[in-house]
């Protein structure tokens, strides 16, 4: 990557991958690598979840296209070298954005779904996958995303009370479809829904019982949009920015000096 031209985002706007475009490649073990070590890079940059679980799905026949997007991810890690996840000490509060793309895989027409939870203002879960079923209506893909956001925010609630940490009021979880809250929130089964497992909705049960609180939230402010789909670079910019996920402080660049040394980098005199 040596004198290669930097990339503000990952990946391009509205682009999606398919197993057809491009040439097989002959020699897969360079894909595999570079893969796995972006998928460790993961850990401490979300910001790059989507495009890493996009390239994943390909590894069995990876394609030139394929390997054009991986190296794309890497122009715009090599961009944000000095990049990471900033905690700082916030109010004690849970909050949830979950989001999802409807059939947004051209292969299988399976769709991606989202999520970011913040321990106050500080992003301590995320997730960017491919829904294991296919799904016949955007409001069911959307209520899928809902439970599997709703379950992590209670293991963490669980988690928080083993530490004798106690939440002042229930997690906010913020969704932008309003036929997704309103399913989770009426208590009537319509014969129309039947076909979504009923082990999701035990969300029903969490909302009766004000376990956790599911508001709407226009799609312009939904976080969770970066986890599912790719974005101009203005538009992942603000995203990016929303996660936390900025520059490192100055006394704290010495030792980020190659991809491979991108991780969270904490300041001392924080509390996380």
């Amino acid at each position: 990557m040596v004198g290669s031209r930097p990339y503000k985002a990952p990946c391009i706007s509205g682009s999606k991958m398919s197993k057809f475009d491009g040439e097989l490649l002959v020699d897969l073990s360079e894909y595999h690598h570079i893969i796995r070590a972006l998928q460790y890079v993961t850990i401490t940059r979300p910001d790059i979840a989507y495009s890493i679980n996009q390239l994943c799905q390909h590894l069995q026949a990876p394609t030139s296209t394929h390997w054009t997007s991986a190296k794309r991810v890497l122009r715009y890690l090599k961009h944000t070298l000095d990049f990471g996840l900033h905690y700082k000490p916030s109010i004690v509060a849970l909050h949830a954005f979950c989001d999802a793309d409807w059939a947004s895989n051209h292969d299988d027409r399976r769709s991606s779904s989202g999520y970011g939870i913040y321990f106050g203002q500080c992003l301590v879960s995320w997730s960017s996958k491919k829904q294991p079923i296919v799904s016949r209506s955007s409001t069911e893909v959307e209520y899928r995303s809902l439970a599997l956001t709703i379950a992590e925010v209670y293991w963490i609630r669980m988690l928080l009370r083993e530490l004798h940490i106690y939440l002042p009021s229930p997690p906010t979880r913020w969704c932008d479809n309003l036929s997704a809250m309103s399913l989770a929130s009426n208590p009537i089964f319509h014969a129309r829904t039947k076909h979504i497992k009923i082990d999701y909705h035990f969300i029903r049960e969490k909302v009766v019982n004000k376990d956790v609180v599911v508001r709407y939230i226009n799609t312009c402010n939904q976080v969770a949009d970066i986890f599912t789909k790719g974005h101009t670079a203005d538009q992942f910019s603000i995203l990016r920015d929303k996660l936390l996920i900025c520059s490192l402080p100055t006394n704290l660049r010495e030792g980020v000096k190659d991809i491979k040394d991108i991780i969270v980098v904490l300041p001392t005199n924080q509390d996380t």
